[in-house]
């Protein structure tokens, strides 16, 4: 007597139904349980275990009907984005969702700190084969030196410079984003490494600052963990813009210096809230 086979399912921590800065368009994003950096501003701790809490557990094919619900509000240039976590510790699962997406001509973006990469097998094959249902590659790069960034990441960054470079050798679209904390991701030779190396690949196609916020500190707290950068402020305008300039970012002047609204974080916090479908 053969064992039924089990299900191809990811463990879902939530959903994000009218996102709009996770790639372009209006985007549908999963955002995937587990992940083993251990970012000392990340806003999104409940998602390191893959054991951890999970609203849901879906097929890639109960996910792609869940998406479609929403195919409406893409119109041409949306689509489905999978964040986490870290969406590459569930690639099985990734690839076959990412098929359905593409049968069905969606755009699908895949947001990563590239942590799980190897040229090793299996995950090598697998990544690749998953690259063929990939239209773009949103790659966190969260610190250049290799000691600061296992500081602030529990981790290291080799094998992430190596697949930025792979996906541009391959040609893969990129965006490239960093998240800017003052006093720690913000040192002007740092960013100059990073624009230099950033130079070197032929594939990117926008490059983003994610200014530093406070929003996930509460989860720290129910999760009962220090939050280890207590006191640190978020950046300014003037911080961002120097940063853009040294990366050579267009200034988008719509945006006004956080600092001169206090009730900026919690307007947008209401916002963020607002677009998740739990």
């Amino acid at each position: 007597m053969t064992e039924e086979k089990k299900p191809l399912v990811g463990y879902v921590n939530k959903l994000e139904t009218f996102g709009l800065v996770d790639g372009p368009g209006v985007r549908f994003i999963v955002f995937l349980q587990g992940c083993h950096m251990r970012c000392k501003y990340c806003h999104n701790p409940e998602t390191w275990t893959k054991s951890g809490e999970v609203i849901q557990q879906f097929t890639p094919q109960q996910m792609i009907q869940r998406a479609l619900r929403y195919k409406p509000y893409w119109r041409d240039n949306g689509g489905i984005t999978v964040s986490g976590g870290e969406p590459l510790l569930q690639i099985d699962w990734l690839i076959a969702f990412f098929k359905e997406a593409k049968k069905r001509h969606v755009h699908t973006t895949l947001d990563t700190s590239g942590n799980p990469f190897t040229r090793e097998e299996p995950f090598f094959g697998k990544f690749n084969e998953l690259m063929k249902y990939t239209d773009l590659v949103m790659l966190d790069l969260k610190q250049m030196d290799p000691a600061q960034h296992r500081a602030l990441t529990g981790q290291d960054n080799a094998n992430i410079l190596d697949m930025a470079r792979y996906l541009s050798d391959t040609g893969k679209e990129l965006w490239i984003r960093r998240v800017l904390v003052p006093g720690i991701t913000d040192d002007e030779e740092e960013l100059k490494g990073l624009k230099t190396f950033i130079d070197s690949l032929s594939t990117v196609s926008k490059v983003e600052i994610l200014p530093y916020h406070t929003f996930g500190v509460a989860k720290w707290e129910n999760l009962h963990l220090d939050y280890p950068l207590e006191g640190v402020p978020t950046p300014t305008r003037a911080q961002v813009e120097r940063a853009e300039d040294i990366l050579g970012i267009p200034h988008d002047t719509s945006k006004s210096d956080t600092t001169e609204d206090p009730e900026f974080e919690a307007k947008l916090q209401r916002i963020l809230n607002a677009n998740y479908d739990e």
